[in-house]
């Protein structure tokens, strides 16, 4: 049980600024930290759900409302998939060999492109959040967690573009029972998102499915496989499609 404790507070302590207690990390407690990596998103979407409750008390206007909802998630995250967005995007939009690529990854330089896309990035969702209320904004928490169960089974499953690094020693990490619980999570997710709200189920899972298989090839044919900063770029964007599809809905109510 302590092992398990642990390993949530790994799962929280690399992909969240949600205060942990601090120990030594070992395999064995990071062995299932994959496994607690979807209840952060049950986090994001808790407080998401929070703010617009707030927002909507307060009489807040919709412009900064959605501004909020935009900001909750990179607060909670500390912005670690961001980042990875915006170093994938920089390392595509550099049109050069794969090994290339891979070194525009690792460079905390920020290009070009990167401010350019994460403009467009936090402008869309600004704008996208705007048209999602009520019980669409709850529909969207349950992708949340959705985004991290796909995310989680490419980290553990796919093949990995280097040989070493942070995401391989997590992969290592992680026995194929932790790739069952997580596929279990997505089950689980689905399940109550489809039953929470059928239509808006259907779409945020067919959007999080459709991002998902675009990620496997895109990742395979440009980088010869995954990495963490290709993870984090796979979430945000999966996370931004659900986003526009539940607004696509709402505005065609």
């Amino acid at each position: 049980m302590l092992d398990l404790l642990k390993s949530m507070a790994v799962a929280f302590s690399t992909y969240s600024r949600i205060p942990m207690p601090i120990f030594e990390w070992t395999e064995e407690n990071m062995r299932y930290s994959m496994c607690f990596f979807p209840l952060i998103g049950v986090a994001v979407g808790a407080a998401e759900i929070l703010v617009d409750s707030i927002c909507r008390r307060l009489g807040v206007g919709e412009l900064l409302r959605a501004v909020l909802l935009t900001i909750v998630p990179i607060l909670i995250t500390g912005g670690i998939h961001m980042d990875g967005f915006l170093d994938t995007v920089d390392a595509r939009r550099s049109y050069r060999s794969r090994e290339e690529k891979l070194r525009i990854l690792k460079d905390p330089n920020i290009g070009a492109f990167a401010a350019i896309y994460g403009i467009v990035l936090v402008a869309a969702e600004i704008g996208l959040f705007s048209e999602v209320k009520g019980t669409a904004l709850v529909s969207l928490a349950f992708g949340y967690p959705v985004s991290r169960c796909l995310s989680g089974l490419s980290v553990i499953y796919f093949p990995k573009a280097r040989k070493t690094g942070s995401l391989r020693k997590m992969a290592d990490a992680s026995a194929s029972r932790c790739g069952r619980i997580l596929l279990a999570e997505f089950c689980a997710a689905a399940l109550g998102l489809l039953h929470w709200n059928p239509v808006d189920g259907v779409i945020i899972l067919a959007a999080a499915v459709l991002t998902f298989l675009y990620y496997r090839k895109m990742a395979d044919r440009q980088f010869g496989g995954t990495t963490g900063d290709l993870a984090g770029y796979f979430l945000t964007l999966c996370e931004l499609f659900m986003l526009a599809a539940v607004a696509l809905v709402a505005c065609l109510a």
